[in-house]
């Protein structure tokens, strides 16, 4: 028999090398606890003293940790051999090839096996109290325990012919979402996406009734209800119609009348010269570290997330030509204008060293795949167009139809120190499922780069638009990117990237817009300057993204907002300065409510993950309520303990988390706190609306506390300052909104730069 081989893993004689069986196979609930015995029957060569098999997991399942110590405690595992060989059990979360790195190991220290005697790992072993292991928090189908074999003990592993597998479900609903447009003028047809999700993200069939609908605002067409049937994970409501200007929210509820959730809301004006289109344009498939197939994962983006437009970005050392092919197609397949903008990219993933992560993204299908390397690529025959650093990227795609994202996923984009091309990078990604990264925009700022703010998801979880972080080592929900472009088409949507016309959240829809108006017409560009970008004509007003040169010394900077939960804060930012932070609220409205956050990151790597295991005690005082923020990791807990006392467990990667709190007395007593990083305490009496900062070191990383009016309505806003500028160089005006509910919002730059105003052709009002 002929053989395939490659470092670490076989296909000699693979016919003959075993088997493996789970004795449960169908649907099993996502989250939920369980056992299951798979057994492994031994082939023809059995397994030599110190050879052994390996059940491995994709990088992307957050399945519970096995641990082989404690019998009661979550996820034991256990191992025997019926011969009564003696066997030892590890665990290495990169012990294998990618993407199936997490590898449960079982060796035979002492003995053999022969033909047809078996080892039986119990995975959830309950027999010593333990509740089982937890099944990974996200639906899949055909997980695998993905099991392989090392007869020869010669650690040149080869895959059982037949790999055992379930599917993983979503549970019961947990959650209601209601999806409208942003902007949208009189007269306009629209449609409404509704989905119910299980606790853990997972958008769920398994909704039976009939639910009520109320419209508030100047919407025609839409039911009073509508019927869920078991079996759809979503339903979307065409034909609605906006009937006047003004604001429109959509409410969601029972049969007896409960609330279940509000829409984010849609603003209707008279004129829409640029439509708001809501894209992730960064996330994987199961075809290179994501999960589930590039087909189904399109269509949870569009039909489950409610997307406008997106981009898959998979891994480039994993895509094979077979798949770049695919993604070509499929990206071509589901692109139709007016209904769904299906962008073709991949991800440039050279090591940091050599640049570090980069989006690319294509305007037509058909285009080269530039890698960083082919290291899990065996066809060879592309392998003169790889391009190891990332200026040799920006050298193979410079004068073609393609713009690059810098961004922090495993590796980080090193943009100051390794690269950075101003025309074909005019992106930045600060926040995605790895966390919140405002330090990739202030290293842009700092080196004088003109670039926009992007949020995606780069989700591995099969859950595109809709990136639930799950119980892994993600740290934040996946965020969104807001487009303004004249028209729902590819070519509409790649301008408006090429202009940095957009904004970006952490997952929330809303409505921002940003723009400055000007006493004297200055010189718009679309292109940097600074790479010979030429002026395209004169304007006293410059939205979001544009670069306008010669403005005058004072500025009008206009910012509106409006939210589908209340504005806790709005920052005005000039670069790296922040030139105010306005409440929507005044110190004498603040009350009972207190909010105590910790945020920040290790650092820049990979182990950035920041743990804050602790607890806080009031003295002289009580709790009157509590509730967790940002806490989307369910196995981490945020508890009231008593009356006077939280205990949490948790983790942040940039962004962050914690709880708000009503006190029983507004003013009395004092708060002590413990964490791994930072402990303290403060007077409440002292607590007012600025931030009161106990500083931790690393990347940010810091404990905050401050108070909150007892109720806040303000959802919507619209702020108008006069800033003076400097004159010695850029003013990149941009702000950052941050709602009750844990979401932030930033608006990408309106750069003012140095320069001939009077060198560009005065444009039409």
């Amino acid at each position: 028999m002929g053989a395939t081989h490659r470092v670490g893993l076989t296909d000699y004689m693979r016919g003959e090398i075993g088997t493996a069986r789970l004795d449960r196979t169908g649907r099993f609930t996502a989250g939920a606890f369980a056992t299951f015995r798979l057994t492994y029957t031994a082939g023809r060569f059995g397994i030599d003293d110190t050879g052994g098999i390996q059940v491995t997991f994709r990088f992307a399942s957050d399945m519970g940790t096995p641990q082989f110590a404690d019998p009661k405690a979550a996820h034991y595992v256990t191992a025997s051999a019926s011969n009564g060989a003696t066997l030892a059990l590890s665990f290495d979360v990169k012990g294998h090839l990618r993407p199936w790195d997490k590898a449960l190991r079982v060796k035979v220290v002492r003995g053999f096996l022969r033909e047809g005697e078996t080892i039986t790992l119990v995975f959830g072993d309950t027999s010593g109290g333990s509740p089982g292991i937890r099944l990974q928090t996200f639906a899949e189908d055909g997980f695998q325990f993905r099991t392989l074999c090392d007869p020869f003990a010669t650690l040149n592993w080869c895959e059982v012919p037949e790999q055992p597998a379930i599917d993983i479900v979503a549970g019961p609903p947990a959650t209601w979402h209601a999806v409208l447009p942003t902007l949208i003028a009189p007269g306009q047809d629209l449609a409404l996406g509704l989905r119910a999700d299980d606790a853990w993200g997972n958008p769920t069939a398994l909704v039976d009734g009939t639910l009520r609908l109320a419209g508030t605002g100047p919407l025609a067409g839409l039911p009073a209800e509508i019927r869920f049937a078991p079996g759809a994970r979503s339903h979307r409501i065409a034909g609605l119609r906006a009937t006047a200007p003004g604001e429109i929210a959509v409410t969601l509820s029972d049969a007896g009348g409960n609330l279940l959730c509000a829409s984010n809301p849609l603003r209707v004006t008279a004129e829409v010269p640029l439509r708001h289109v809501w894209a992730d344009l960064h996330g994987q498939s199961g075809e290179t570290i994501g999960t589930n197939p590039l087909r189904g994962f399109a269509a949870f983006a569009r039909d489950c997330a409610f997307l406008d437009a997106m981009c898959h970005q998979g891994n480039d050392f994993q895509i094979t030509p077979e798949f770049w092919a695919e993604l070509n197609a499929v990206s071509a397949e589901f692109d139709v204008p007016g209904r769904f903008v299906f962008i073709p990219g991949y991800e440039w993933s050279g090591n940091t060293a050599l640049g570090g992560d980069r989006n690319v993204l294509f305007l037509r299908e058909g285009e080269a795949i530039h890698r960083s390397s082919h290291a899990l690529v065996g066809d060879l025959a592309d392998a003169d167009q790889d391009a190891f650093t990332v200026d040799a990227l920006f050298d193979r795609l410079r004068g073609r139809d393609a713009l690059v994202m810098a961004h922090v996923g495993g590796r980080y984009a090193d943009i100051a120190g390794r690269g950075h091309d101003r025309l074909l990078q005019r992106q930045v990604e600060v926040h995605s499922d790895w966390g919140t990264f405002e330090w990739l925009a202030e290293d842009a700022f700092r080196a004088g780069y003109r670039v926009g703010i992007v949020a995606n998801s780069d989700g591995h979880k099969g859950r595109h638009g809709a990136s639930h972080p799950g119980a892994s080592l993600f740290g934040a929900y996946g965020g969104l990117t807001c487009l303004m472009a004249p028209a729902l088409t590819r070519d509409a949507v790649f301008k408006a990237l090429r202009r940095r016309r957009h904004y970006c959240t952490t997952g929330t829809r809303l409505f921002l817009d940003a723009r400055v108006d000007l006493a004297e017409a200055a010189a718009l560009h679309e292109d940097d300057p600074a790479a010979g970008g030429r002026p395209v004509g004169r304007v006293r007003q410059a939205l979001m993204g544009d670069i306008l040169a010669g403005a005058p010394q004072e500025v009008e900077f206009t910012l509106e907002v409006s939210a589908g939960a209340p504005i806790e804060r709005i920052e005005i930012r000039d670069g790296l300065r922040v030139l105010e932070t306005w409440h929507p609220y005044a110190a004498q409205d603040l009350g009972r409510r207190i909010r105590f956050l910790w945020e920040g990151a290790e650092y820049r790597g990979r182990g950035r993950q920041c743990f804050w295991d602790g607890g806080a005690e009031l003295v002289g005082n009580r709790f009157a309520a509590m509730r967790a923020i940002n806490r989307w990791n369910l196995d981490k807990r945020c508890d009231l303990v008593g009356d006077a006392a939280i205990a949490w467990t948790a983790v942040t990667t940039g962004g962050f988390g914690g709880f708000e709190a009503v006190l029983e007395d507004a003013a009395a007593g004092t708060l002590r706190f413990t964490t791994p990083h930072v402990g303290g305490e403060v007077a409440l009496a002292e607590l007012g609306l600025d931030d009161r900062i106990f500083d931790a070191g690393g990347l940010g990383r810091r404990i905050r506390l401050y108070r909150l009016p007892d109720a806040n309505p303000h959802r919507q806003a619209k702020l108008t300052r006069r800033i003076r500028r400097d004159g010695k160089g850029d003013t990149a005006l941009w702000a950052k909104v941050i709602l009750e509910d844990g979401h932030v919002a930033w608006s990408s730059p309106i750069y003012l730069i140095p320069g001939d105003p009077d060198a560009a052709p005065a444009l039409p009002p």
